[in-house]
């Protein structure tokens, strides 16, 4: 048995055999074939195996009722079957006599440089379907292998360099129990999402990868940050009795499902859950959230090769307001760019694209795609209660010009006789340090604030929150991000309006107390952090809270907030 230490991400127990996800090695050499109709026969058995797959993947999409997923496998399933395409392989391969794999990768050059060369975005997004069936295809040719995530059948812990939001984003939450990576942080998108499928998962081990091999028993320690490689008996008896340990704790929280979230003084706040697609809806209603305070809408567009339709995006939309049933559904606009990238956008690549070409900057230069996401958002209003948020505003000359597109884009609705709802309050994210200093006017004109604490503390301490070397200075408890925080608000209420926080700051046990002292309105944060947050919050007194966050906005250090937090709340 061997023990790796990391990051603990995501809280929870796993034990599984190891699944690991590696690139599939796709290179080959150009070959000269003298069997031409075997070479032929080699390319068909591969596209029939390929088509299988996909019609698995595109079978299962459609029982979980994920209408893009199903679009998009739907589209691969012509290109395997595209005689457009087939047929100039074939005779390639007959005629210049040589492998499959280079006719394939030659007669696909050609076809995608000419999609790209086209100004028709549709046709451009058909090149990005062609690569990721060509790939499909090599793989089978070469005999590599490779893990599809959406089509794991038994229950496995996946095992990673890195997880990417497009990879999460597939994952099959019914057999994957929890993930280990080399890389990352407890505010990479591979925890956050790790969070809200409650899975648990440890990060930023190093070496996972090296010393974990496919079949491998492991177990994921969530809480300690550790990994046991092939564990021995008594171990695993351990983390078996650990396991019920914290499913008797989940099931003691379930008793705070219908309750208000409600000081021990009598003050109330609302907890909200942070979604990244309608699959989390059932995690959301069944830990008693009383809304969605984000739904991170870049996930519709990620694991796939095209932009979303406005068709597609209005279904998801109106899914999760019915399903809210008049809770309030705080919906931010594509959020794409930093370590959320998008390969059929082709966007170019940046020095430091977290302080780049990313949100509502690539918004409005594509207004193209931040008009359809629009309209599918105006479409659905009527069938729930939307905010729209808007992320990484700086100025408030970027709100008022999205805050104008949007009103276009109503009025181009009504006057077609689309019903839309007459009035939807329209938000920001502060998670810029100019947008917390200037708050006092944007809460003049914004409707509500959104605190986006995981940005919002890296830009102020200049400390990139995937760099493991600079992690130290990520500290939500800083008192220069509390009065930052501190400004938000009173700024907000000064002019009647709510403020929220949807960062990872937001569930946390030790800034709870601070952010009710502080007179936060609403903590968003994964569906499985809001019970041990209310039953937290229920025991804690708002006006105890609030002298003792004045005194924390005074200190010098973080580690002096941290221990006059825990001496406070010790015992309650």
């Amino acid at each position: 048995m061997s023990v790796l230490k990391g990051i603990a991400a995501s809280q929870g127990i796993a034990i599984a055999k190891a699944c690991k996800l590696v690139e599939p090695d796709l290179s080959f050499d150009k070959k000269t074939i003298t069997d031409t109709a075997m070479e032929v026969e080699r390319f068909r058995a591969a596209l029939s195996i390929a088509k299988e797959e996909v019609v698995a993947i595109h079978k299962k999409s459609k029982t979980d009722q994920d209408g893009i997923k199903a679009a998009i496998f739907e589209a691969h399933l012509l290109i395997l079957t595209d005689p457009e395409l087939i047929l100039p392989i074939e005779e390639k391969i007959k005629t210049e006599k040589v492998n499959v794999e280079q006719a394939l990768q030659e007669t696909v050059d050609m076809h995608i440089s000419m999609f790209k060369q086209m100004d028709n975005d549709y046709m451009k997004e058909r090149a990005a379907d062609i690569h990721d069936v060509v790939k499909r295809v090599l793989i089978h040719l070469l005999g590599t292998q490779a893990v599809n995530l959406s089509l794991v059948s038994e229950e496995v812990i996946i095992v990673a360099e890195d997880l990417t939001p497009s990879d999460t984003a597939q994952l099959n939450h019914t057999f994957i129990k929890g993930f280990t990576t080399n890389m990352g942080g407890r505010t990479s998108h591979s925890a956050i999402m790790a969070r809200s499928m409650e899975i648990p998962a440890v990060v930023g081990t190093k070496t996972a990868t090296e010393e974990i091999e496919n079949g491998d028993l492991i177990i994921v320690d969530g809480i300690k940050g550790e990994v046991h490689i092939n564990p021995t008996p008594e171990t695993l008896t351990y983390y078996e009795n650990e396991q019920i340990r914290l499913e008797n704790r989940r099931l003691e929280l379930t008793k705070f499902i219908q309750e208000s979230t409600i000081s021990a003084d009598g003050h109330q706040v609302k907890l909200t859950s942070n979604i990244e697609t309608p699959n989390d809806l059932e995690s959301v209603i069944n830990n008693g959230a009383e809304g969605i305070g984000l739904f991170r809408t870049e996930f519709l567009y990620m694991g796939r090769s095209q932009l979303p339709s406005e068709e597609e995006q209005f279904e998801s939309y109106k899914a999760v307001l019915e399903a809210m049933n008049g809770k309030p559904v705080v919906v931010r606009t594509i959020d794409i760019g930093g370590d959320k990238e998008l390969p059929y956008l082709e966007m170019p690549m940046e020095l430091n694209p977290f302080l780049g070409f990313r949100a509502i900057r690539l918004c409005l230069e594509r207004k193209d795609i931040f008009r359809t996401q629009l309209r599918a958002l105006l479409r659905a209003s009527t069938y729930g209660n939307l905010k729209i948020m808007f992320p990484m505003i700086a100025t408030l000359d970027e709100f008022r010009e999205v805050t104008k597109i949007l009103q276009e884009e109503k009025q181009k609705l009504i006057d077609d006789g689309v019903a839309v709802r007459d009035h939807i309050e329209l938000g920001i994210m502060i998670e810029i340090p100019s947008a917390a200093l200037m708050a006092d006017q944007f809460a003049k004109e914004v409707d509500f604030f959104s605190i986006g604490s995981n940005d919002l503390i890296q830009y102020t301490m200049a400390a990139d929150r995937m760099n493991e070397r600079v992690s130290y200075l990520y500290q939500p408890y800083s008192p220069a991000i509390l009065r930052l925080v501190k400004m938000v608000i009173n700024a907000a209420h000064h002019e009647g309006k709510w403020v929220g926080m949807c960062g990872e700051m937001a569930g946390d046990e030790t800034a709870i107390p601070l952010l009710l002292g502080l007179s936060l309105d609403e903590f968003s944060m994964s569906s499985s952090s809001i019970l041990k947050a209310r039953s937290q919050i229920l025991r804690l007194s708002k006006k105890d809270m609030g002298k003792l966050v004045e005194k924390a906005v005074q200190m010098g250090t973080t580690k002096e907030v941290v221990e006059l937090v825990n001496e406070a709340t010790s015992g309650k």
